[in-house]
């Protein structure tokens, strides 16, 4: 009963961050975008979307821990943290490319326990608590059977904070790109992590992706029957950020393509 409350909280703060999001979209000058570093930019929305979440769960729950993009970084993990991008997407945001998210999951200890993904443009809400499945609109979703490379469509996301791999991702990306049907790179992590969970895509992978861009991903993906790990094939995915995701079969021939270009690169 205590999991429902925490989901259907999280529910609400999604959608009154998407409210505001949404409510703001074309709107942004110049001077509401500030540059975190090269390449990685942030806005007002997305500060006070934040800001807009914060509330709600603190409100709700005053002695939970908080992981969020922009100002609170609780290092603690004991008892319940919440973990949150509350504008996944911003650059596509900035552009007014109509791919752009807000993510929460709950983290129980060093357990991921629940996730909540709502994507704004398409109001598709993704869902799943552990142990109980994944759904999307309430309605139970499954990873694809897609088991041959040649019939799957993988989702990726460039290494554009991550430059310097750009010859490893880009072996990795051709090496993929001719053994599948195609390759897709919407710029919303949440987003595509919850393609696999429905079926949309069927793998996935991407460099040095935050806390904040996956956890919430990662618990709709497992509850829905589907596999993410680091590139190394370890379930430590939010230390690391080196992402391969999918459907069981997928994810198996993904994670081997990975240790064949990154051997040795990367530290898991």
């Amino acid at each position: 009963m205590i999991m429902k409350k925490y989901l259907d909280t999280a529910i609400e703060a999604a959608r009154l961050a998407a409210d505001f999001i949404l409510a703001k979209r074309g709107t942004l000058s110049a001077s509401d975008i500030d540059k975190k570093q090269a390449f990685d930019f942030v806005t007002r929305v997305d500060k006070e979307s934040e800001c807009i979440i914060l509330d709600k769960l603190h409100s709700a729950f005053p002695d939970h821990s908080f992981l969020a993009e922009e100002s609170r970084h609780d290092i603690a993990t004991e008892g319940y943290r919440w973990i949150i991008d509350p504008l996944d997407g911003t650059t596509n945001y900035i552009h007014g490319f109509p791919v752009t998210a807000v993510s929460i999951a709950l983290q129980r200890g060093e357990e991921l326990v629940a996730g909540v993904v709502l994507d704004l443009f398409r109001n598709e809400l993704f869902t799943a608590v552990k142990g109980q499945g994944s759904f999307l609109n309430g309605q139970r979703i499954h990873v694809s059977a897609t088991d041959k490379m040649g019939s799957a469509l993988i989702g990726t996301g460039f290494p554009f904070k991550q430059k310097h791999l750009i010859d490893h991702y880009l072996r990795l990306f051709k090496n993929v790109l001719v053994e599948v049907s195609d390759l897709r790179r919407p710029g919303a992590a949440s987003i595509d992590l919850s393609c696999i969970a429905c079926g949309r895509f069927d793998g996935f992978f991407e460099i040095g992706l935050m806390p904040w861009d996956c956890a919430a991903g990662a618990v709709i993906i497992k509850e829905a029957g589907g596999i993410i790990t680091n590139f190394g094939g370890g379930d430590d995915i939010l230390t690391h950020g080196n992402i391969v995701a999918g459907n069981p079969r997928m994810h198996e021939r993904l994670l081997k393509m990975v240790k064949e270009v990154f051997a040795g690169e990367l530290d898991e």
